[in-house]
């Protein structure tokens, strides 16, 4: 289980029809008659709902100024044995060893806006029901499929889809990120915040890109460097980025 607090949150796990266990919420805080409705809703669904006072409720939040709801909900692991590369395009992300919860939760919700299949975590990540990354994803841990799996699994993905384009990234890369042409099935590895990709995911990748860059730092910050890709892959898709 994990905590989804906010009218954001809560909403969006209403709407991706996520498992919703109970429903907390405090009267004198719920204002929004957006709020009321979540409330009514999660009646009609014969959801748990449990009223609190302020002081309660505040003992439980994470917001500076709480909008008096929040839902305990199932966590919702996807399995990789059930991928199936059905559509015309798709656009998967493999992240290594990420270690901030804020920056995963920055990157999930990024997914979500560039329309990203599936987020592969491989081990020593952390963990994407994280509270901080719950609130940085806003809703798209709910509507981004993520698998946890070893090594030994995502090389076997590869294998079993030949049709798949794997992708590393590498500031030593001679390939320039915005000049190179993504295949219709794209597998984008990402490494750690510290040590970027490693050997061994370097070893399965087919090509390797890099982001150009000027000025005195060497790198970018993860969830910064995964969305500069992500959109860039979305952008040469459709041919004209949404405002």
């Amino acid at each position: 289980m994990f905590l989804a607090e906010g009218l954001k949150l809560v909403g969006q796990a209403f709407d991706s029809h996520a498992e919703i266990q109970q429903l907390i919420f405090c009267p004198d805080l719920l204002i929004s008659e957006y709020g009321q409705s979540l409330i009514e809703r999660a009646k009609g669904l014969g959801i748990e709902t449990l009223e609190v006072n302020a002081i309660v409720f505040e003992s439980l939040a994470r917001k500076d100024k709480p909008q008096g709801i929040a839902a305990l909900v199932k966590q919702n692991w996807q399995r990789i044995e059930n991928i199936q590369l059905r559509e015309e395009k798709s656009t998967w992300l493999v992240i290594e060893a990420i270690q901030n919860p804020g920056n995963l939760g920055t990157v999930i919700r990024t997914c979500d806006a560039t329309g990203v299949s599936g987020l592969l975590l491989l081990p020593n990540s952390t963990d994407p029901y994280d509270p901080a990354a719950v609130k940085a994803s806003m809703g798209g841990v709910f509507t981004v499929p993520h698998y946890n799996l070893s090594y030994a699994q995502l090389s076997q993905f590869i294998s079993a889809n030949p049709e798949l384009a794997v992708v590393g990234t590498s500031d030593k890369a001679k390939q320039n990120a915005f000049t190179f042409a993504y295949p219709n099935h794209t597998l984008f590895l990402i490494g750690s915040e510290r040590q970027g990709l490693s050997p061994e995911l370097t070893d399965l990748s087919h090509q390797m890109i890099s982001i150009p860059m000027t000025g005195a730092c060497d790198s970018l910050n993860l969830s910064v460097a995964t969305g500069i890709i992500l959109y860039e892959i979305f952008n040469q898709r459709s041919g004209l980025l949404r405002t």
